[in-house]
């Protein structure tokens, strides 16, 4: 739904596509749901599972995802997008962090 201003409420059906840049199964189940609840579509970046995988090398999740996201926007025509996660235990310092996978 759009609000155009000086205008009454405007309804739009626009045909979204995401491509989440991962190959973890759950995620793509929980980022369809939360699409589905919008109107936006959200696929695989096609033959995401062959590809050679990006290097996490960022020193924050949110680098991670923003290289992911790039990385994996050169096998498709619709936006791309990535996350970044793991564990941040206060008690250890915030550890593993970002290394949580390695």
């Amino acid at each position: 739904m759009l609000r155009w201003p000086h205008s009454s409420l405007v309804t739009c059906h626009l045909s979204l596509i995401l491509h989440l840049a991962s190959t973890n199964a759950g995620k793509l189940r929980e980022f369809r749901q939360a699409g589905n609840s919008c109107g936006i579509s959200v696929e695989l970046v096609p033959g995401v599972q062959s590809l050679a995988p990006c290097v996490e090398d960022g020193a924050t999740f949110e680098q991670n995802a923003r290289k992911k996201a790039l990385y994996y926007s050169a096998y498709a025509e619709d936006p791309v997008f990535a996350d970044d996660s793991g564990l941040c235990v206060e008690a250890l310092g915030g550890a593993p962090g970002v290394h949580s996978a390695r």
